[in-house]
């Protein structure tokens, strides 16, 4: 187990870091002495955010305006904000609706703001972290709608599932470079999340889903009052992070929905004898996962 004061003093930039998770997340993360960067789109909650550490006697974290769909702003904060150790990417959407009936325009607004956000920090942040010597992690942080799908959430899922593989590619690829990477999947948490339908942009406007019933959405946002305390999810991830775990799962919530995915994957493969020669390409592959993870950067030539 590392040091667990081993990322005092080292800046981290979390996006969406005033409110909900990325909230919980700051205020853990400060409690460590780490220094904040924080993203926000929402001025009453950057000011909610200034004033709870005001009142607890914390440094004032830096707060940056940012849509995470910016590149432009993206390469603007990555030229000006100096040192940044620690990349949270957490800043994202809940918006839901039947996936048959989806537009471009849905596909484009919430993919755009879950994966297209967190490719857009990483282009922008990750050839700084790489420069800077000493302990420095990524996390990218997804949700359990990454393992477990649902008629509501198809689009929402496919940007989760999109920021697991990411991350867990990523992770080979980060290791030889000294970052640790981790794949943050939260459950159900206390948060404003489940308001996002209600702040679609007017360039994504033309959506299929139905109409907005704002008593059926409010009722849906009961659901996320009976969620874990956002801080308590923060301080797990911090220990995560410390730990340098590639998957923080913060709920004890879904061992059920994990032993149904394990056990009709297992019955999905075919039972029958695997040619010598596919045979040998896995174990490259295999091999090149573990020689990554040792600090080996890994060619195509490798794999072959």
């Amino acid at each position: 187990m590392m040091q667990a004061d081993r990322f005092a003093g080292t800046t981290a930039l979390i996006t969406g870091g005033v409110s909900g998770i990325g909230f919980g997340i700051a205020r853990a993360f400060a409690q460590a002495g780490i220094e904040l960067v924080l993203t926000w789109r929402n001025r009453a909650h950057r000011d909610t955010t200034a004033r709870w550490f005001a009142d607890h006697g914390l440094p004032s974290p830096r707060f940056e305006h940012l849509d995470v769909t910016d590149r432009a702003r993206w390469a603007e904060l990555a030229a000006q904000l100096g040192p940044v150790h620690i990349l949270v990417n957490n800043a994202g959407i809940s918006v839901f609706g039947p996936t048959d009936c989806a537009t471009h325009a849905d596909y484009d607004w919430i993919m755009g703001v879950n994966f297209g956000g967190v490719a857009n920090a990483l282009v922008a942040m990750l050839p700084g972290m790489k420069a800077l010597d000493g302990p420095r992690h990524v996390i990218n942080v997804a949700s359990m709608a990454a393992f477990c799908a649902g008629p509501q959430a198809g689009i929402y899922t496919a940007s989760k599932f999109a920021v697991r593989g990411l991350t867990e590619s990523l992770r080979y690829n980060l290791m030889p470079h000294g970052i640790g990477v981790s794949l943050l999947c939260p459950g159900l948490t206390q948060s404003n999340a489940w308001d996002s339908a209600l702040k679609r942009p007017a360039r994504f406007a033309e959506s299929g889903f139905p109409a907005i019933d704002a008593d059926e959405l409010a009722q849906f946002g009961t659901a996320f009052d009976l969620g874990m305390d956002a801080f308590e999810v923060g301080c797990k991830t911090l220990r995560g992070m410390i730990d340098n775990r590639p998957l923080i799962l913060t709920h004890p919530d879904h061992r059920e929905d994990f032993d149904a995915i394990a056990a009709e994957l297992l019955a999905a493969l075919p039972d029958e004898p695997i040619p010598a020669g596919r045979a040998h390409i896995e174990d490259l592959r295999r091999e090149a996962n573990r020689a990554a993870l040792a600090g080996s950067q890994i060619r195509i030539s490798d794999l072959t």
